[in-house]
Protein backbone atom coordinates (compact mmCIF):
# COMPACT_ATOMS: atom_id res chain seq x y z
CA UNK A 1 0.00 0.00 0.00
CA UNK A 2 1.17 3.52 -0.79
CA UNK A 3 1.33 6.10 1.96
CA UNK A 4 0.03 8.78 -0.43
CA UNK A 5 -1.02 8.99 -4.04
CA UNK A 6 -1.21 12.40 -5.67
CA UNK A 7 -3.57 12.41 -8.61
CA UNK A 8 -5.26 14.63 -11.19
CA UNK A 9 -2.27 16.92 -11.73
CA UNK A 10 0.23 17.84 -14.41
CA UNK A 11 3.55 16.66 -12.97
CA UNK A 12 6.46 18.31 -14.78
CA UNK A 13 9.02 15.79 -13.57
CA UNK A 14 12.22 17.35 -15.05
CA UNK A 15 13.12 13.73 -15.89
CA UNK A 16 13.59 13.26 -19.68
CA UNK A 17 12.67 9.57 -19.39
CA UNK A 18 9.16 10.46 -18.13
CA UNK A 19 8.72 14.23 -18.59
CA UNK A 20 5.02 14.55 -17.72
CA UNK A 21 2.85 12.44 -15.39
CA UNK A 22 -0.65 12.57 -13.93
CA UNK A 23 -0.28 10.33 -10.83
CA UNK A 24 2.57 10.05 -8.32
CA UNK A 25 2.93 7.49 -5.52
CA UNK A 26 4.75 8.06 -2.22
CA UNK A 27 6.00 5.62 0.39
CA UNK A 28 8.18 6.51 3.38
CA UNK A 29 8.89 9.97 2.03
CA UNK A 30 10.08 8.84 -1.38
CA UNK A 31 8.56 8.65 -4.82
CA UNK A 32 7.89 5.01 -5.68
CA UNK A 33 6.26 5.35 -9.09
CA UNK A 34 4.39 7.40 -11.64
CA UNK A 35 1.17 6.94 -13.61
CA UNK A 36 0.27 3.29 -14.37
CA UNK A 37 2.85 2.02 -11.90
CA UNK A 38 0.82 3.48 -9.01
CA UNK A 39 -2.65 4.41 -10.29
CA UNK A 40 -4.25 1.10 -9.29
CA UNK A 41 -2.35 0.63 -6.02
CA UNK A 42 -4.19 1.12 -2.72
CA UNK A 43 -3.08 4.15 -0.72
CA UNK A 44 -3.59 5.25 2.85
CA UNK A 45 -4.36 8.74 1.49
CA UNK A 46 -5.27 9.96 -1.97
CA UNK A 47 -5.01 13.69 -2.73
CA UNK A 48 -6.78 15.10 -5.76
CA UNK A 49 -4.71 18.10 -6.89
CA UNK A 50 -7.55 19.32 -9.08
CA UNK A 51 -5.54 19.87 -12.24
CA UNK A 52 -2.68 21.80 -10.63
CA UNK A 53 0.86 21.89 -12.05
CA UNK A 54 3.49 20.16 -9.91
CA UNK A 55 7.29 20.54 -10.10
CA UNK A 56 10.15 19.21 -8.02
CA UNK A 57 10.64 21.45 -4.98
CA UNK A 58 12.75 24.45 -5.93
CA UNK A 59 16.37 24.47 -4.76
CA UNK A 60 17.90 27.83 -3.87
CA UNK A 61 21.61 27.16 -4.09
CA UNK A 62 22.80 30.37 -2.40
CA UNK A 63 20.93 31.96 0.50
CA UNK A 64 21.67 33.51 3.90
CA UNK A 65 18.95 32.19 6.20
CA UNK A 66 20.24 33.57 9.50
CA UNK A 67 20.87 37.00 8.00
CA UNK A 68 17.43 37.01 6.34
CA UNK A 69 15.69 36.05 9.57
CA UNK A 70 17.58 38.62 11.62
CA UNK A 71 16.98 41.35 9.04
CA UNK A 72 13.23 40.73 9.23
CA UNK A 73 13.32 41.75 12.92
CA UNK A 74 15.71 44.70 12.54
CA UNK A 75 14.82 48.37 12.17
CA UNK A 76 15.10 49.31 8.51
CA UNK A 77 15.56 52.44 6.41
CA UNK A 78 14.71 50.66 3.15
CA UNK A 79 12.77 52.88 0.77
CA UNK A 80 13.92 56.18 2.28
CA UNK A 81 15.50 58.52 -0.25
CA UNK A 82 16.32 61.63 1.82
CA UNK A 83 19.25 61.93 4.23
CA UNK A 84 17.09 63.77 6.78
CA UNK A 85 14.49 60.98 6.75
CA UNK A 86 17.17 58.36 7.29
CA UNK A 87 18.65 60.25 10.22
CA UNK A 88 15.18 60.63 11.73
CA UNK A 89 14.64 56.87 11.45
CA UNK A 90 18.01 56.23 13.11
CA UNK A 91 17.09 58.63 15.91
CA UNK A 92 13.84 56.72 16.50
CA UNK A 93 15.74 53.42 16.67
CA UNK A 94 18.14 54.95 19.20
CA UNK A 95 15.25 56.05 21.41
CA UNK A 96 13.72 52.56 21.27
CA UNK A 97 17.06 51.01 22.27
CA UNK A 98 17.13 52.96 25.50
CA UNK A 99 20.30 51.85 27.30
CA UNK A 100 23.17 54.31 26.72
CA UNK A 101 26.20 52.99 24.87
CA UNK A 102 24.35 50.05 23.32
CA UNK A 103 24.70 48.95 19.72
CA UNK A 104 21.90 50.02 17.38
CA UNK A 105 21.61 47.95 14.20
CA UNK A 106 19.81 49.32 11.15
CA UNK A 107 19.04 47.36 7.98
CA UNK A 108 18.13 48.49 4.48
CA UNK A 109 21.05 50.87 3.85
CA UNK A 110 21.83 51.55 0.17
CA UNK A 111 23.70 54.68 -0.82
CA UNK A 112 22.25 54.56 -4.32
CA UNK A 113 18.83 55.58 -3.01
CA UNK A 114 20.37 58.58 -1.24
CA UNK A 115 22.76 59.70 -3.95
CA UNK A 116 25.79 59.34 -1.66
CA UNK A 117 26.99 57.60 1.47
CA UNK A 118 26.00 58.79 4.91
CA UNK A 119 28.88 59.94 7.08
CA UNK A 120 29.93 59.18 10.64
CA UNK A 121 29.50 62.85 11.52
CA UNK A 122 25.87 62.78 10.39
CA UNK A 123 25.17 59.69 12.45
CA UNK A 124 26.85 61.32 15.45
CA UNK A 125 24.11 63.96 15.42
CA UNK A 126 21.45 61.37 16.29
CA UNK A 127 23.41 58.63 18.12
CA UNK A 128 23.30 60.06 21.69
CA UNK A 129 26.18 57.90 22.89
CA UNK A 130 25.07 54.72 21.12
CA UNK A 131 27.14 52.72 18.65
CA UNK A 132 25.42 52.88 15.26
CA UNK A 133 25.84 50.14 12.64
CA UNK A 134 24.00 50.49 9.31
CA UNK A 135 24.48 47.33 7.25
CA UNK A 136 24.59 47.81 3.50
CA UNK A 137 21.96 45.76 1.69
CA UNK A 138 24.70 43.95 -0.25
CA UNK A 139 26.27 42.70 2.97
CA UNK A 140 29.63 44.03 1.78
CA UNK A 141 29.77 47.28 3.69
CA UNK A 142 28.38 49.36 6.54
CA UNK A 143 28.26 52.90 7.86
CA UNK A 144 29.15 53.50 11.50
CA UNK A 145 29.38 56.53 13.75
CA UNK A 146 32.40 57.90 15.58
CA UNK A 147 31.68 55.82 18.68
CA UNK A 148 32.44 52.73 16.57
CA UNK A 149 35.36 54.25 14.66
CA UNK A 150 37.01 55.11 17.99
CA UNK A 151 37.13 51.39 18.83
CA UNK A 152 38.79 50.42 15.54
CA UNK A 153 42.49 50.66 14.60
CA UNK A 154 43.36 54.17 13.47
CA UNK A 155 44.78 52.92 10.17
CA UNK A 156 41.69 50.93 9.21
CA UNK A 157 40.52 52.27 5.83
CA UNK A 158 37.13 53.92 5.68
CA UNK A 159 35.32 56.68 3.81
CA UNK A 160 33.89 59.06 6.40
CA UNK A 161 32.44 56.13 8.32
CA UNK A 162 31.68 53.80 5.40
CA UNK A 163 33.55 50.52 5.92
CA UNK A 164 33.84 48.01 3.09
CA UNK A 165 34.65 44.28 3.08
CA UNK A 166 37.39 43.42 5.61
CA UNK A 167 37.06 46.77 7.34
CA UNK A 168 33.37 46.04 7.87
CA UNK A 169 34.36 42.66 9.28
CA UNK A 170 36.53 44.42 11.86
CA UNK A 171 33.53 46.47 13.00
CA UNK A 172 31.33 43.37 13.21
CA UNK A 173 33.99 41.66 15.33
CA UNK A 174 33.58 44.33 18.02
CA UNK A 175 30.11 43.06 18.82
CA UNK A 176 29.06 40.09 20.88
CA UNK A 177 27.97 37.17 18.70
CA UNK A 178 24.30 36.32 18.40
CA UNK A 179 23.11 33.52 20.64
CA UNK A 180 22.22 30.14 19.19
CA UNK A 181 18.66 30.70 20.44
CA UNK A 182 18.33 33.97 18.53
CA UNK A 183 19.89 32.47 15.41
CA UNK A 184 17.71 29.35 15.47
CA UNK A 185 14.58 31.49 15.60
CA UNK A 186 15.87 33.67 12.75
CA UNK A 187 16.73 30.62 10.66
CA UNK A 188 13.24 29.27 11.19
CA UNK A 189 11.60 32.53 10.10
CA UNK A 190 13.59 32.65 6.88
CA UNK A 191 13.09 28.96 6.15
CA UNK A 192 9.31 29.31 6.40
CA UNK A 193 9.44 32.17 3.91
CA UNK A 194 11.43 29.98 1.53
CA UNK A 195 8.87 27.22 1.91
CA UNK A 196 6.01 29.56 1.04
CA UNK A 197 7.80 30.32 -2.26
CA UNK A 198 8.09 26.65 -3.18
CA UNK A 199 11.67 26.18 -1.99
CA UNK A 200 12.21 22.83 -0.28
CA UNK A 201 16.03 22.84 -0.11
CA UNK A 202 18.73 25.49 0.01
CA UNK A 203 22.44 26.06 0.49
CA UNK A 204 23.32 28.49 3.29
CA UNK A 205 26.13 30.53 1.75
CA UNK A 206 28.71 30.81 4.48
CA UNK A 207 28.58 30.28 8.25
CA UNK A 208 31.09 31.29 10.88
CA UNK A 209 33.06 33.75 8.76
CA UNK A 210 34.19 37.32 9.28
CA UNK A 211 31.92 38.84 6.64
CA UNK A 212 28.65 36.95 7.03
CA UNK A 213 29.08 34.79 10.11
CA UNK A 214 26.98 35.47 13.21
CA UNK A 215 28.66 33.27 15.82
CA UNK A 216 31.74 31.06 16.18
CA UNK A 217 29.29 28.25 17.02
CA UNK A 218 26.84 29.04 14.23
CA UNK A 219 26.52 25.47 12.99
CA UNK A 220 25.05 24.59 16.36
CA UNK A 221 22.23 27.08 15.77
CA UNK A 222 21.17 25.11 12.69
CA UNK A 223 21.27 21.91 14.70
CA UNK A 224 19.12 23.57 17.36
CA UNK A 225 16.64 24.77 14.73
CA UNK A 226 16.37 21.24 13.38
CA UNK A 227 16.00 19.64 16.80
CA UNK A 228 13.17 22.02 17.71
CA UNK A 229 11.26 21.54 14.46
CA UNK A 230 12.06 25.04 13.21
CA UNK A 231 13.75 23.86 10.01
CA UNK A 232 11.03 22.75 7.57
CA UNK A 233 13.35 22.60 4.54
CA UNK A 234 16.61 20.83 3.74
CA UNK A 235 19.69 22.95 4.38
CA UNK A 236 23.25 22.50 3.26
CA UNK A 237 25.79 24.67 5.07
CA UNK A 238 28.75 26.29 3.36
CA UNK A 239 31.57 26.92 5.81
CA UNK A 240 33.56 30.16 5.57
CA UNK A 241 37.16 29.49 4.54
CA UNK A 242 38.56 31.71 7.28
CA UNK A 243 37.61 28.87 9.66
CA UNK A 244 40.36 26.68 8.16
CA UNK A 245 43.37 26.05 10.39
CA UNK A 246 46.84 24.68 9.62
CA UNK A 247 46.62 20.89 9.81
CA UNK A 248 49.35 18.52 10.94
CA UNK A 249 47.80 15.62 9.06
CA UNK A 250 49.79 12.69 7.73
CA UNK A 251 52.00 13.84 4.87
CA UNK A 252 50.39 11.36 2.50
CA UNK A 253 47.03 13.11 3.02
CA UNK A 254 48.41 16.29 1.50
CA UNK A 255 46.07 18.47 3.58
CA UNK A 256 47.72 21.78 4.57
CA UNK A 257 44.64 23.38 6.18
CA UNK A 258 41.36 21.94 7.47
CA UNK A 259 38.48 22.34 9.87
CA UNK A 260 38.83 20.61 13.21
CA UNK A 261 38.79 16.81 12.90
CA UNK A 262 39.03 17.11 9.11
CA UNK A 263 35.34 17.87 8.64
CA UNK A 264 34.56 18.59 4.99
CA UNK A 265 31.89 18.54 2.27
CA UNK A 266 29.39 15.69 2.64
CA UNK A 267 29.07 15.38 6.42
CA UNK A 268 25.47 15.18 7.64
CA UNK A 269 22.24 13.75 6.26
CA UNK A 270 19.47 14.67 3.83
CA UNK A 271 18.05 17.30 6.20
CA UNK A 272 21.16 19.14 7.44
CA UNK A 273 24.62 18.71 5.99
CA UNK A 274 27.95 20.40 5.37
CA UNK A 275 28.38 21.54 1.78
CA UNK A 276 31.04 23.60 0.09
CA UNK A 277 33.86 25.69 1.52
CA UNK A 278 32.96 29.35 0.91
CA UNK A 279 35.82 31.56 -0.26
CA UNK A 280 35.37 35.28 -0.86
CA UNK A 281 37.58 36.85 -3.52
CA UNK A 282 35.88 40.23 -4.04
CA UNK A 283 32.95 42.37 -2.94
CA UNK A 284 29.67 43.34 -4.61
CA UNK A 285 28.35 45.57 -7.36
CA UNK A 286 25.86 47.38 -5.12
CA UNK A 287 28.72 48.57 -2.91
CA UNK A 288 30.99 49.09 -5.97
CA UNK A 289 33.53 46.65 -4.51
CA UNK A 290 33.27 43.80 -7.05
CA UNK A 291 36.74 43.43 -8.60
CA UNK A 292 36.67 44.34 -12.29
CA UNK A 293 39.41 44.27 -14.91
CA UNK A 294 38.56 47.89 -15.79
CA UNK A 295 37.08 50.81 -13.83
CA UNK A 296 33.39 51.24 -13.15
CA UNK A 297 31.72 53.69 -15.50
CA UNK A 298 31.98 57.16 -13.99
CA UNK A 299 34.28 56.07 -11.16
CA UNK A 300 38.04 56.09 -10.82
CA UNK A 301 38.40 52.57 -9.42
CA UNK A 302 37.75 48.96 -10.39
CA UNK A 303 36.64 47.49 -7.08
CA UNK A 304 38.78 45.41 -4.78
CA UNK A 305 39.86 41.91 -3.89
CA UNK A 306 39.25 40.69 -0.36
CA UNK A 307 42.93 39.98 0.29
CA UNK A 308 46.31 39.69 -1.36
CA UNK A 309 45.80 37.70 -4.60
CA UNK A 310 48.40 35.14 -3.57
CA UNK A 311 46.71 34.54 -0.23
CA UNK A 312 43.31 34.09 -1.88
CA UNK A 313 44.73 31.66 -4.42
CA UNK A 314 46.45 29.72 -1.67
CA UNK A 315 43.17 29.31 0.23
CA UNK A 316 41.45 28.01 -2.90
CA UNK A 317 44.22 25.50 -3.55
CA UNK A 318 44.38 24.37 0.08
CA UNK A 319 40.62 23.85 0.19
CA UNK A 320 40.78 21.69 -2.91
CA UNK A 321 43.67 19.67 -1.50
CA UNK A 322 41.70 19.09 1.70
CA UNK A 323 38.89 17.45 -0.27
CA UNK A 324 36.33 20.23 -0.17
CA UNK A 325 33.91 21.22 -2.84
CA UNK A 326 34.63 24.94 -3.25
CA UNK A 327 32.11 27.76 -3.61
CA UNK A 328 34.20 30.73 -4.69
CA UNK A 329 32.51 34.11 -4.45
CA UNK A 330 33.60 36.01 -7.57
CA UNK A 331 31.32 38.75 -8.88
CA UNK A 332 33.69 40.81 -11.03
CA UNK A 333 35.67 39.46 -13.98
CA UNK A 334 39.02 40.20 -12.29
CA UNK A 335 37.92 38.09 -9.31
CA UNK A 336 36.78 35.36 -11.70
CA UNK A 337 40.23 35.36 -13.32
CA UNK A 338 41.81 34.81 -9.92
CA UNK A 339 39.35 32.03 -9.05
CA UNK A 340 39.78 30.19 -12.36
CA UNK A 341 43.57 30.45 -12.21
CA UNK A 342 43.62 29.02 -8.69
CA UNK A 343 41.16 26.22 -9.50
CA UNK A 344 43.22 25.27 -12.53
CA UNK A 345 46.38 25.14 -10.41
CA UNK A 346 44.60 23.08 -7.75
CA UNK A 347 43.41 20.52 -10.29
CA UNK A 348 46.95 20.20 -11.66
CA UNK A 349 48.31 19.51 -8.18
CA UNK A 350 45.62 16.97 -7.31
CA UNK A 351 43.17 16.10 -10.08
CA UNK A 352 39.62 15.71 -8.75
CA UNK A 353 37.33 15.54 -11.79
CA UNK A 354 34.26 15.14 -9.58
CA UNK A 355 34.99 18.09 -7.29
CA UNK A 356 32.07 20.15 -8.70
CA UNK A 357 33.57 23.47 -7.72
CA UNK A 358 31.28 26.48 -8.08
CA UNK A 359 31.67 30.16 -8.84
CA UNK A 360 29.13 32.03 -6.74
CA UNK A 361 27.49 34.98 -8.53
CA UNK A 362 29.65 35.07 -11.69
CA UNK A 363 28.22 38.55 -12.09
CA UNK A 364 30.43 39.84 -14.91
CA UNK A 365 32.03 37.16 -17.06
CA UNK A 366 33.93 38.07 -20.22
CA UNK A 367 33.53 35.95 -23.37
CA UNK A 368 37.10 34.61 -23.06
CA UNK A 369 36.36 33.27 -19.56
CA UNK A 370 33.48 31.04 -20.64
CA UNK A 371 35.60 28.21 -22.14
CA UNK A 372 37.64 28.13 -18.92
CA UNK A 373 34.50 27.57 -16.84
CA UNK A 374 33.61 24.65 -19.10
CA UNK A 375 37.09 23.15 -19.17
CA UNK A 376 37.33 23.18 -15.37
CA UNK A 377 33.81 21.77 -14.89
CA UNK A 378 32.82 24.76 -12.77
CA UNK A 379 29.15 25.60 -12.15
CA UNK A 380 27.93 29.20 -12.38
CA UNK A 381 25.61 29.92 -9.44
CA UNK A 382 23.81 33.10 -10.51
CA UNK A 383 21.15 35.38 -8.99
CA UNK A 384 18.74 36.43 -11.77
CA UNK A 385 16.73 38.67 -9.46
CA UNK A 386 19.78 40.93 -9.04
CA UNK A 387 19.26 42.12 -12.59
CA UNK A 388 15.48 42.08 -12.28
CA UNK A 389 15.69 44.64 -9.45
CA UNK A 390 19.12 46.29 -9.89
CA UNK A 391 19.72 45.73 -13.60
CA UNK A 392 19.37 49.34 -14.72
CA UNK A 393 21.98 50.44 -12.18
CA UNK A 394 24.33 47.55 -12.94
CA UNK A 395 24.11 48.15 -16.69
CA UNK A 396 24.93 51.82 -16.16
CA UNK A 397 28.03 51.18 -14.06
CA UNK A 398 29.28 48.52 -16.48
CA UNK A 399 28.78 50.54 -19.64
CA UNK A 400 27.55 49.53 -23.07
CA UNK A 401 30.30 46.98 -23.81
CA UNK A 402 30.17 45.06 -20.53
CA UNK A 403 26.46 45.24 -19.66
CA UNK A 404 25.53 42.25 -21.90
CA UNK A 405 27.95 40.08 -19.89
CA UNK A 406 26.04 40.55 -16.62
CA UNK A 407 24.67 37.42 -14.92
CA UNK A 408 24.72 35.40 -18.08
CA UNK A 409 22.36 32.59 -19.01
CA UNK A 410 22.55 31.46 -22.64
CA UNK A 411 26.32 31.80 -22.91
CA UNK A 412 26.90 29.49 -19.95
CA UNK A 413 24.56 26.84 -21.32
CA UNK A 414 25.97 27.08 -24.84
CA UNK A 415 29.46 26.45 -23.42
CA UNK A 416 28.27 23.45 -21.40
CA UNK A 417 28.58 25.24 -18.06
CA UNK A 418 25.99 24.15 -15.46
CA UNK A 419 23.71 27.16 -14.86
CA UNK A 420 22.39 27.19 -11.29
CA UNK A 421 19.68 29.51 -9.98
CA UNK A 422 19.75 31.16 -6.56
CA UNK A 423 18.70 34.31 -4.73
CA UNK A 424 21.36 35.47 -2.24
CA UNK A 425 18.39 36.15 0.05
CA UNK A 426 18.02 38.66 1.76
CA UNK A 427 20.02 40.85 -0.62
CA UNK A 428 17.01 40.76 -2.91
CA UNK A 429 13.75 38.94 -3.58
CA UNK A 430 14.05 35.19 -3.17
CA UNK A 431 11.17 34.03 -5.39
CA UNK A 432 12.31 31.33 -7.83
CA UNK A 433 9.35 32.00 -10.12
CA UNK A 434 10.21 35.68 -10.49
CA UNK A 435 13.81 34.69 -11.17
CA UNK A 436 12.68 32.19 -13.81
CA UNK A 437 10.69 34.96 -15.49
CA UNK A 438 13.76 37.19 -15.65
CA UNK A 439 15.99 34.41 -16.98
CA UNK A 440 13.63 34.09 -19.94
CA UNK A 441 12.82 37.73 -20.72
CA UNK A 442 15.87 39.53 -19.22
CA UNK A 443 13.67 42.51 -18.34
CA UNK A 444 14.16 44.63 -15.24
CA UNK A 445 11.24 45.96 -13.22
CA UNK A 446 11.57 49.27 -15.08
CA UNK A 447 11.09 47.51 -18.41
CA UNK A 448 14.73 47.76 -19.47
CA UNK A 449 16.17 44.72 -21.24
CA UNK A 450 19.65 43.69 -20.07
CA UNK A 451 21.65 41.35 -22.28
CA UNK A 452 18.73 40.01 -24.33
CA UNK A 453 20.99 37.46 -26.03
CA UNK A 454 21.43 35.79 -22.63
CA UNK A 455 17.75 34.82 -22.40
CA UNK A 456 16.99 31.12 -22.03
CA UNK A 457 13.87 28.97 -22.31
CA UNK A 458 11.39 28.37 -19.50
CA UNK A 459 12.44 24.71 -19.32
CA UNK A 460 16.09 25.70 -19.00
CA UNK A 461 15.28 28.22 -16.28
CA UNK A 462 13.24 25.66 -14.33
CA UNK A 463 16.17 23.23 -14.60
CA UNK A 464 18.41 25.87 -13.01
CA UNK A 465 16.21 25.74 -9.87
CA UNK A 466 15.71 21.97 -9.82
CA UNK A 467 18.06 19.58 -11.65
CA UNK A 468 21.04 21.96 -11.79
CA UNK A 469 20.57 23.03 -8.18
CA UNK A 470 20.59 19.40 -7.06
CA UNK A 471 23.77 18.77 -9.06
CA UNK A 472 25.55 21.84 -7.65
CA UNK A 473 24.71 20.74 -4.09
CA UNK A 474 25.51 17.07 -4.77
CA UNK A 475 21.89 16.14 -4.12
CA UNK A 476 21.09 14.65 -7.54
CA UNK A 477 20.52 11.14 -6.17
CA UNK A 478 17.68 12.41 -3.97
CA UNK A 479 16.39 15.72 -5.33
CA UNK A 480 15.90 17.77 -8.48
CA UNK A 481 13.39 15.64 -10.39
CA UNK A 482 10.21 13.68 -9.72
CA UNK A 483 11.84 10.33 -10.35
CA UNK A 484 11.07 7.04 -8.58
CA UNK A 485 13.51 6.54 -5.73
CA UNK A 486 14.01 10.22 -5.01
CA UNK A 487 12.67 12.15 -2.04
CA UNK A 488 9.10 13.35 -2.44
CA UNK A 489 9.77 17.09 -2.29
CA UNK A 490 7.53 19.03 -4.65
CA UNK A 491 5.80 22.34 -5.24
CA UNK A 492 2.18 22.70 -6.39
CA UNK A 493 1.55 25.72 -8.61
CA UNK A 494 -1.63 27.43 -9.66
CA UNK A 495 -0.55 27.46 -13.31
CA UNK A 496 2.01 25.94 -15.66
CA UNK A 497 5.07 28.22 -16.17
CA UNK A 498 5.54 26.73 -19.63
CA UNK A 499 2.01 27.59 -20.77
CA UNK A 500 1.37 31.09 -19.44
CA UNK A 501 2.68 34.29 -20.96
CA UNK A 502 6.25 34.89 -19.79
CA UNK A 503 5.27 38.14 -18.09
CA UNK A 504 2.95 36.16 -15.77
CA UNK A 505 5.41 33.51 -14.55
CA UNK A 506 6.50 35.48 -11.50
CA UNK A 507 2.91 35.90 -10.33
CA UNK A 508 1.95 32.21 -10.45
CA UNK A 509 0.55 31.16 -7.07
CA UNK A 510 2.47 28.66 -4.97
CA UNK A 511 -0.49 26.62 -3.77
CA UNK A 512 1.38 24.17 -1.54
CA UNK A 513 4.74 22.57 -0.89
CA UNK A 514 5.45 18.98 0.06
CA UNK A 515 8.59 17.79 1.88
CA UNK A 516 9.09 14.07 2.38
CA UNK A 517 5.71 13.59 0.74
CA UNK A 518 3.84 15.62 3.35
CA UNK A 519 2.09 18.93 2.74
CA UNK A 520 3.90 21.50 4.83
CA UNK A 521 2.19 24.86 4.45
CA UNK A 522 -1.38 23.86 5.26
CA UNK A 523 -3.01 21.35 7.54
CA UNK A 524 -5.22 18.72 5.92
CA UNK A 525 -8.33 20.62 7.03
CA UNK A 526 -7.11 23.86 5.43
CA UNK A 527 -5.83 22.28 2.24
CA UNK A 528 -7.50 23.34 -1.01
CA UNK A 529 -7.25 19.77 -2.29
CA UNK A 530 -9.79 16.99 -2.04
CA UNK A 531 -8.58 14.08 0.07
CA UNK A 532 -9.88 10.64 0.78
CA UNK A 533 -8.54 7.71 2.74
CA UNK A 534 -8.42 4.03 1.86
CA UNK A 535 -8.63 1.66 4.81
Amino acid sequence: MLRTRLTNARFLTMDPDHPVAHDLGIWRGRIVGLDDAVTSLPAHEVIDLQGATVLPGFIDSHVHLAWAGLKANTSSIAGLTRIDDVLAAVAEAVVRKGSPGAWVSIAGYDQRALGRHLTAAELDLVSHGHKIFLLHDSGHGCVVNSAVLDLLPADLPHEDGFLAEGAMGAARALRLPHSQRELADAIGRAARTCLAEGITACAEAGIGGTLFGHSPVELGAYQLAREEGLLPIRVQLMVAADRLRPATAHESDGIPRALDLGLRTGFGDDRLSVGALKIYTDGGMMARTAALSGPYEGLDHAGQLQDDPGALASTIVDGHLAGWQLAVHAIGDRAADLALDALERAQRLRPRPGARHRIEHAGLIRPDQLPRFARLGVSAVVQPNFLRYFGDDYAAIMGETRAPWLYRGRAFLDHGVPLVGSSDRPVTDGSPLRAVQFMVERTSVSGGVIGPDEGITVDEALRAYTVAGAYACRWEDDLGSLTPGKLADLVVLGDDPRRVDTSRIGDIEVVATFVDGRETEKTASDSPFQRWTHN
